[in-house]
């Protein structure tokens, strides 16, 4: 049987940057429609942001929200399957799995155009912060980190909070990624942007662009923006957009506005990965023999 080609070196790629409505339905509707112009710009792999299907609806909890969970293979990854199909793309996207009764996870899956669906990942990072209430909704993932083989290079998945995390980009990394992309769903408390807002920014933007510098890896951040208002009636998450595309290198090659919707665009050049692994050699460096206590909690001082 004749091996699949390789991955192409140069493509293009590109995030979507959305809002999103009370509607699920126009919402998947919108995405399909960024996704297909994105295609039709030359984009080979597009990203959609975490939870594309509805508002965020952890900003308060209520358990009428699990009606918005649906199961994957299902109707929303299934369309996109197809859309993949018939595009010839690859297509990252995040959605509210509905595992078993009062078992969810917040998951992404990647299709390919010409490999169907490559699998998921579940969001393995949950977070529990005003506004951000995921631990109601959301079981960790259990599924480990992964990376996925796709016609647009070595994928490697995870989703928004985890972009907090050195440990899950290294190991992802150690899979074989050398894309890292990551559906996120971020924005100020509108009461603290003047005072925070510019910091909290930064700090996001500087931490995934560490990931690709210490990985050698491209990192791929697609976010919402749009204010959208807590459901529960007492104030809302104003997300920041901005949306971007960094190399192995960390520089930025593209990042989107801060409050529109847009798609987002960067030819990469995967041989970039390599390039850089060689001359920054950090996997070659580490003291694998001396990280056993990552796995602590917390080191205690005895």
């Amino acid at each position: 049987m004749a091996s699949s080609p390789d991955p192409p070196t140069h493509m293009k790629v590109a995030l979507v940057q959305m809002s999103m409505s009370e509607h699920p339905e126009r919402n998947v509707a919108s995405a399909e429609r960024h996704v297909r112009a994105a295609a039709a710009g030359g984009a080979t792999l597009v990203c959609l942001p975490e939870l594309f299907r509805s508002r965020y609806f952890c900003q308060s909890e209520d358990s009428r929200h699990f009606d918005l969970a649906e199961p994957i293979p299902g109707p929303t990854s299934q369309r996109f399957e197809a859309v993949a199909k018939e595009l010839g793309i690859t297509i990252v996207l995040s959605l509210f799995e509905a595992r078993a009764p009062g078992l969810y996870h917040n998951t992404a899956v990647v299709v390919d155009g010409a490999h169907g669906s490559l699998g998921c990942y579940r969001k393995m990072h949950i977070p529990d912060d005003p506004r951000y209430y995921e631990k109601f909704y959301f079981t960790p993932g259990d599924l480990g980190f992964r990376s996925f083989d796709s016609t647009a290079g070595k994928l490697g998945v995870l989703v928004c909070w985890d972009q907090w995390y050195p440990e899950a980009a290294r190991l992802t990394a150690l899979r074989g990624a050398e894309i890292l992309v990551y559906p996120t769903a971020i924005g100020w408390h509108p009461e603290e942007k003047d005072v925070l807002g510019e910091r909290q920014h930064d700090a996001w933007e500087i931490a995934q662009r560490a990931h690709a510098i210490s990985n050698g890896c491209f990192v791929l951040a697609p976010n919402r923006t749009g204010f959208e208002p807590d459901p529960s009636g007492h104030g809302g998450i104003q997300f920041w957009g901005q949306s971007f595309i960094a190399a192995p290198d960390g520089r930025v090659l593209a990042r989107g506005s801060p409050d529109r919707e847009e798609i987002v665009t960067a030819e990469i050049d995967l041989s970039e990965v390599r390039a850089q692994r060689i001359g920054w050699p950090f996997l070659r460096d580490r003291r694998i023999d001396a990280y056993g206590d990552i796995t602590r909690r917390y080191i205690d001082g005895d």
